[in-house]
């Protein structure tokens, strides 16, 4: 699971490096956010609204988060970036304190997650949500999940409500054409070639 309904709308009068929405700053997440990433992210995976996560694995991709703060530095709330391959990210553990709605901390998390897949070079962007409304004022559109085979492989086979989803799989941007992890239903000559070479860094 992905997204909760933490997130309200923001407006775009930001700056560039550490941009200030509502009192609230967005910036990378160091490791020692990792505690307070880890007891907000599993404070909603009692119900499904996100996937557990341990301790260890929120420290071995605290490199994936961005964090909101106040301007006295209280943690507000918290967001992640995972990168498949070239052809697609994903928008993971978006969510915010409850006393940080209205600030405009969970957009600014958004767009800081979608500005590093741009600067990733990555142009397909994807995520499981229960609010779509919300991010269709960031130009996410609903698509069929079995478009998104590395995002279910990954996830959604231990998920407890694999058999019971209600969230909706969204894209920002082109729909991927090609897979790195389990089956996929493209048609071969769709998917594009690794060079294994490239892979190793030759």
């Amino acid at each position: 699971m992905t997204v909760t309904g933490a997130l309200q709308p923001i407006s775009d009068t930001t700056s560039t490096s550490r941009p200030r929405v509502g009192g609230a700053t967005v910036r990378k997440a160091k490791l020692q956010d990792a505690v307070n990433i880890f007891e907000l992210v599993n404070s909603l995976s009692g119900d499904g609204t996100l996937l557990r996560r341990s301790y260890s694995e929120i420290c071995e991709n605290v490199r994936d988060f961005h964090i909101a703060e106040s301007e006295s530095g209280v943690f507000l709330g918290c967001g992640a970036l995972h990168l498949y391959g070239p052809h697609l990210a994903e928008v993971r553990s978006i969510v915010v304190k409850p006393e940080a709605k209205g600030q405009g901390a969970g957009g600014r998390i958004l767009r800081a997650l979608l500005q590093e897949a741009d600067e990733q070079g990555v142009a397909s962007v994807c995520l499981f949500t229960r609010i779509p409304d919300f991010f269709y004022h960031f130009a996410f559109r609903t698509v069929d999940r079995t478009v998104l085979p590395d995002k279910i492989y990954k996830d959604c086979q231990s998920c407890p409500r694999l058999y019971a989803c209600d969230e909706v799989a969204m894209v920002h941007g082109p729909l991927p054409k090609m897979a790195v992890l389990g089956p996929t239903k493209f048609p071969q000559q769709e998917l594009v070639k690794l060079q294994a070479g490239s892979i190793a860094g030759h």
